[in-house]
């Protein structure tokens, strides 16, 4: 069942954007699309975001660990898809725990409901303190991917 519902996690929002549901999914979801670091292939990972300041800000929950986060570390150019906007950009790898948990109280400012209960299911408060916020930050990624 977990595994079916991961596959559909990283299909369902491209298929959404092949049938034109850009505009509505690329509210909340971008395409990323990288370079395997192993195959040298395309790899397209649907990913929640934020757009701060016309950079796009992706947080990574599996950290380091996720396959899109190495594929960046060893190729950082990507093209994204948002919406109905195909473009370029350069991406950088953090893992800070300030700036991370900067992003993460950024991200629960924006969409308290949404990111509260993801915290939630990770046995963290709704409303965590920078201390709670910073803790669970220690094992976690993000990624700015600017524009070129």
């Amino acid at each position: 069942m977990r595994k079916r519902f991961y596959k559909f996690s990283k299909i369902g929002p491209q298929v959404a954007y092949a049938l034109g549901l850009g505009p509505i999914i690329g509210r909340k979801i971008l395409l990323l699309t990288t370079t395997g670091r192993k195959t040298g292939l395309p790899r397209v990972t649907p990913l929640q975001y934020e757009e701060i300041d016309g950079c796009y800000y992706i947080g990574s929950a599996m950290g380091k660990r996720s396959d899109w986060y190495k594929n960046l570390e060893a190729n950082p150019k990507v093209t994204v898809r948002v919406g109905r906007k195909i473009f370029q950009g350069v991406a950088e790898t953090i893992t800070d725990i300030s700036q991370v948990a900067d992003f993460l109280e950024e991200r629960l400012a924006r969409n308290p409901r949404m990111v509260g209960a993801i915290l939630k299911v990770h046995g963290m408060p709704t409303r965590p303190t920078r201390a709670q916020i910073e803790a669970y930050s220690k094992n976690r990624a993000m990624v700015i991917i600017r524009p070129v």
